[in-house]
């Protein structure tokens, strides 16, 4: 209890209490307390705080998506035993040995516009450069393509570990009634594993949300010179750290930290429903 009070509850109690002074320059200097007023400041900021809200339900939102999908996809595929079916694994998971920095930088080398490999192999094909992380319309979708790069493995390992437990019962007898592969992933196989579904879409999606390095090993400060990935955590970051805003960043944080905890218990909620309909 003492070990949970000071790792968790102390931080949390600070950044509330923060929260509610005009704190800023460092943490050590005098502050008055000025109740609510950081929240409706923050609430009511149209510039920046309600853009990066945005950004990150896009990012969480179709990352997620995509990882949930092309896991459920290989994880299928790696089911059943085949030849070189281990050499196969150690390769689905070589992107998670790496930390997100270390791939953030890999890959904003890849697509640097004027030396980077993907704008070269475009070449070979006849297409244009493509700004890629330097584009105002294009750095979003391409550090979420960097992000399901790298963790769809997770989810790939999730997904295995349920369809392993699976009974082999269930899909011998709906291939006995004659169901095709479709239907017996349909009927079958995913209601049975929608529980083990949930857990991925709970782990990855919180993950997801909380996303920074890689954003900022491929942006920089501020999410670009348009803010253009800038998440809430990029936002809380630059405030503390760019700007010494302590109160109005402790304001953000609470305020992810509520939008966490609501995505943690409907999700925690789905998943005990499914589990009573099991």
């Amino acid at each position: 209890m003492a070990f949970v009070a000071v790792l968790i509850i102390f931080p949390l109690g600070w950044t509330l209490y923060l929260s509610l002074t005009d704190s800023r320059g460092s943490v050590r200097a005098d502050s008055n307390f000025i109740g609510i007023q950081n929240y409706l400041d923050v609430l009511t900021d149209t510039d920046r705080f309600w853009p990066a809200v945005m950004r990150t339900g896009i990012f969480t939102g179709v990352a997620l998506l995509f990882q949930v999908v092309l896991g459920m996809a290989i994880a299928l595929l790696l089911w059943r035993p085949f030849k070189g079916e281990k050499w196969v694994r150690v390769a689905i998971l070589l992107p998670l040995v790496a930390t997100p920095v270390a791939v953030g930088m890999m890959w904003r080398l890849i697509f640097d516009p004027n030396i980077g490999m993907a704008n070269q192999m475009l070449g070979w094909v006849g297409i244009g450069p493509q700004p890629w992380l330097a584009g105002q319309n294009t750095a979003l979708a391409t550090t979420i393509f960097i992000d399901i790069w790298q963790w769809t493995p997770m989810v790939v390992l999730i997904l295995l570990a349920g369809l392993t437990s699976l009974s082999d019962e269930p899909q011998e007898a709906a291939m006995i009634d004659g169901a095709s592969a479709w239907q017996r992933f349909r009927h079958v196989t995913l209601p049975l594993l929608m529980p083990t579904v949930i857990v991925a879409v709970l782990l990855r999606g919180i993950d997801a949300l909380k996303t920074f390095d890689i954003l900022y090993a491929t942006k920089g400060r501020g999410g670009g010179s348009f803010n253009e990935v800038e998440t809430l955590n990029v936002y809380a970051y630059g405030l503390s750290f760019d700007y010494n805003e302590y109160g109005r960043s402790s304001t953000v944080l609470i305020l992810f930290f509520m939008l966490i905890i609501g995505v943690m218990w409907a999700l925690t909620a789905r998943r005990k429903k499914e589990e009573g309909r099991r």
